[in-house]
């Protein structure tokens, strides 16, 4: 019983927080923010879990590569919202990539690299733009985006993690 109400207790926690990720209506620390912003969606999490998990699936240069263009076009992204830019169907490309990305990496298939980076990259100028826009008033923009890279590569880790680890057990199919 008592596991159970720790359980409750923590899961209520984590919804408390989930449901203020997108408020951008406090003024707190930019980091703590940014860092929180990715975790703090399924959207956000699933895709950038899955950007980790098909660069293990492909492996070699694709370790770092897929990950770094996530990253970088992420950041590209942030900076064309904090410049006060539109970007059109943010929240379905936000929803597609969590599709897209999800089904590339559960395959297990490989597939080329380059078609890989370029499908992280397309993505992660949407995750980067959602990011911006709703940072909180007041935060610092430098110490946000650090944290929602920090975030960011966080996930990727566990997905690298898990999809290393997994690949131990199951290993992907080349195609011939």
């Amino acid at each position: 019983m008592t596991r159970r109400i720790a359980a409750a207790s923590f899961i209520l926690a984590v919804m408390a927080g989930t449901a203020q990720a997108h408020t951008g209506h406090d003024v707190a620390s930019g980091f703590t923010h940014g860092f929180a912003h990715p975790f703090g969606g399924y959207d956000h999490l699933l895709a950038m879990f899955a950007v980790g998990l098909l660069a293990a699936n492909l492996g070699g240069r694709a370790l770092w590569m897929v990950p770094a263009a996530f990253v970088s076009m992420m950041v590209a992204g942030g900076l064309w919202g904090l410049a006060g830019f539109g970007l059109p169907y943010v929240e379905a490309a936000i929803l597609l990539s969590v599709g897209v990305l999800g089904f590339a990496a559960l395959i297990r298939r490989s597939i080329p690299l380059v078609v890989a980076t370029a499908l992280a990259g397309a993505f992660a100028v949407f995750h980067g733009y959602a990011h911006t826009v709703e940072m909180p008033i007041g935060a610092s923009a430098l110490d946000y985006a650090l944290g929602f890279i920090a975030g960011t590569v966080i996930l990727h880790g566990a997905g690298l993690g898990a999809g290393l680890a997994l690949n131990r057990v199951m290993p992907v199919r080349r195609s011939a």
